[in-house]
């Protein structure tokens, strides 16, 4: 039978209350997540990791505010505030999550001219981070995810696993929602239909 892992998803500080993107209620489920990971053999972080002057961010655009959407080459992109920021405290992992017991960190959006969602692909939908391989070598073939936030990097996560033939599972009560104009309801409609179990 094939193993199980749990990922968590870029629990980091900017994503917590007081950070430069702050997802409401994002340190509430630590505790629950730190319980996920004592009860779980393999753990898997992702981190978002940008450099100054990521073309994800509003400000790297002249007349532009954040959540706004604009087209890149690789689609429709929403502009974000400067977040996670490579070796800035914003993109450390929150000092109250029990990280180390980690055997892999994923990290992603690290490419200046793209942005990265998911834990599986860059937003272009082509380039690999490599995570599909790794769980496959390593027999994995049941994953649930946690994190933040539920309707972007999370259940972006979600769909590209399902795509890879993984068993996921997206435990929401692990997870907060940014939730810009309906995005949440949209993503647990796309998680839903295409085969994720949501608990």
């Amino acid at each position: 039978m094939a193993a199980d892992a749990l990922i968590v998803i870029d629990l980091q500080n900017d994503f917590c209350p007081g950070g430069a993107l702050a997802v409401t209620g994002g340190d509430e489920i630590i505790p629950l997540v730190n319980d996920l990971i004592r009860n779980t053999e393999h753990v898997l972080l992702t981190q978002d990791w940008h450099p100054a002057g990521h073309a994800s961010f509003a400000s790297s655009h002249q007349g532009r505010q954040p959540f706004e959407s604009i087209d890149m080459p690789y689609g429709a992109q929403t502009l974000w505030p400067d977040h996670c920021i490579q070796g800035s405290r914003g993109a450390d992992f929150n000092s109250g999550l029990a990280w180390a017991k980690a055997e892999l960190v994923v990290r992603k959006g690290f490419r200046s001219g793209i942005d990265s969602y998911s834990a599986f692909f860059e937003n272009d939908r082509l380039t690999p981070t490599g995570l599909a391989g790794y769980l496959r070598e390593r027999g994995i073939g049941q994953i649930t995810l946690v994190g933040l936030a539920t309707d972007y990097c999370v259940a972006y996560s979600a769909l590209d696993a399902v795509e890879h033939g993984f068993a996921t599972t997206v435990r929401l009560d692990g997870c907060r929602a940014i939730d810009l104009g309906g995005s949440l309801e949209t993503m647990i409609g796309k998680m839903r239909d295409a085969g994720v179990t949501l608990v």
